[in-house]
């Protein structure tokens, strides 16, 4: 019996691994359940702090638009403005150049100042020498130093066409076939740079049937050129003072065709371009002749800029020796007057043949201008045109040009002429002089005796 009833109260292990396996099972699914519960939630959590901050982001974008479409604040900000050279990519820098060069092309041409700035060649010849700075180097193309040389077979001697204190001018082709002049600026202490500045800001934007024009340029270290269109003819000093024969191919009408053109020329730079260009350089050697004997007023290397508001500018006396009028030689104050005095002796020059000064005549007839003179004030006007015409003008022609020479070298430069006054003195050709229309008036203000009643009414 106690045998049997210890065996009923002993439990085989084997009886208790089933329920106590179950039961830790499922303690452990309830915590990882909890764990996946709690994960769940904090994902969902941090998903709706990054909707939530991803929204408010899009809002305040949103606004920003509204405020820049409303021009409530400026289209550049701050931030951009306030960011350091230390943080700024090459990309940004020369961004940056590019931004501060328009700016700058829009001030000057606000200010009234025809200037452009260019670094690179159009011809792709490479980086020019030139700075942004340099005044009005868009007007005409571009050229490099090699397309000349070759234009010009190496600026050979057998080219040369001109030469003077500032340059020499060679006769060039372009591989298009077209004719150019090539004028190679002397680089004389800087001159050289100084005189193409001046020549491109003086003629690169005009265009006029009497001026020469410009072409293109060239700028290649220390060399300057200027690329001209080129006049076949020569130049008025060659026709007038070489060895052309016993007649003058110039004939009186010629030579009027001509000091007409040049007239209208420089009335152009005074009065047609605004500033006004005073040339300061007017002579024969630099008035070019076309085949159809069209004057063409070269050479602007001399050229000043006259402002509206100014009356004269006062500058270094430079010019040709027997053409520089008093005043200028004198103080330096230049205007466009000087030119006028200059024409006046170029227009005495066309009409007797003789250059301003000639050591090689007598002394009294060295200063063309104080013979001149001399011969119209003791009424010897005719004597003073050049021989070598074959057929002298009438006395009433001669006696009109004669005037118009002692009106624009007249010592009192108020008193000079205006250019555009010169063309329609020059123009006036069948206008009867003083005398004339005198006769004609007094002829036409006595009636008839038939029509003079024999008592005037009250």
């Amino acid at each position: 019996m106690a045998v049997s009833g210890s065996n009923s109260t002993q439990t085989h292990p084997s009886d208790q691994s089933p329920s106590s396996s179950s039961g830790t099972s499922l303690s452990n699914l309830k915590i990882y359940a909890a764990i996946g519960i709690i994960a769940a939630c904090m994902i969902a959590a941090s998903g709706l702090i990054f909707l939530c901050v991803r929204r408010s982001r899009e809002s305040r974008k949103h606004k920003m638009r509204v405020k820049h479409s409303s021009g409530l604040i400026p289209l550049v900000s701050k931030e951009i403005a306030e960011i350091k050279e230390s943080d700024r990519t090459v990309e940004d820098c020369e961004k940056g150049e590019v931004i501060r060069v328009e700016k700058k092309k829009e001030i000057e041409f606000e200010n009234g100042v025809s200037k452009k700035s260019q670094e690179s060649d159009v011809s792709g010849g490479g980086r020019s020498d030139v700075s942004v700075e340099d005044p009005n180097l868009g007007w005409g193309r571009w050229y490099s130093l090699k397309e000349l040389e070759m234009a010009t077979d190496g600026f050979v001697e057998e080219n040369v066409i001109g030469e003077g204190g500032y340059g020499i001018v060679y006769r060039g082709v372009l591989p298009d076939g077209s004719v150019v002049a090539v004028k190679n600026l002397l680089n004389n202490k800087g001159q050289a740079e100084k005189e193409f500045k001046v020549e491109v800001e003086a003629i690169g934007k005009v265009r006029h049937k009497n001026l020469v024009g410009l072409i293109g340029y060239c700028a290649e270290g220390a060399q300057r050129m200027l690329v001209y269109e080129f006049v076949d003819n020569g130049n008025l000093e060659q026709w007038l003072h070489g060895d052309v024969g016993p007649v003058s191919p110039l004939t009186w009408e010629i030579r009027m065709k001509i000091a007409l053109g040049t007239a209208k020329g420089l009335a152009y730079l005074h009065e047609g371009l605004e500033p006004k260009v005073v040339h300061r350089d007017v002579k024969s050697s630099n008035i070019l002749l076309d085949r159809k004997w069209n004057a063409k007023v070269s050479d602007f290397g001399l050229a000043k800029l006259l402002q509206p508001e100014a009356s004269y500018v006062t500058t270094r006396v430079m010019g040709t020796f027997g053409y520089v009028s008093p005043e200028y030689a004198s103080t330096g104050m230049l205007n466009e007057g000087s030119d006028v005095y200059s024409f006046g002796v170029l227009l005495m020059e066309i009409i007797t043949g003789r250059s301003p000064i000639d050591y090689s005549r007598p002394p009294g007839e060295m200063n063309l201008v104080d013979w001149f003179k001399g011969m119209v004030a003791n009424r010897r006007g005719e004597e003073v045109v050049d021989p070598l015409i074959e057929i002298p003008p009438s006395p009433r022609t001669l006696k009109r040009v004669l005037l118009v020479c002692l009106r624009c070298i007249d010592l009192d430069a108020n008193k000079r002429p205006k250019m555009g006054q010169i063309v329609h003195m020059l123009e006036a050709d069948d206008f009867p002089y003083r005398s004339e229309l005198r006769s004609v008036r007094e002829k036409d203000s006595q009636p008839a005796r038939s029509d003079v009643p024999s008592k005037l009414p009250l």
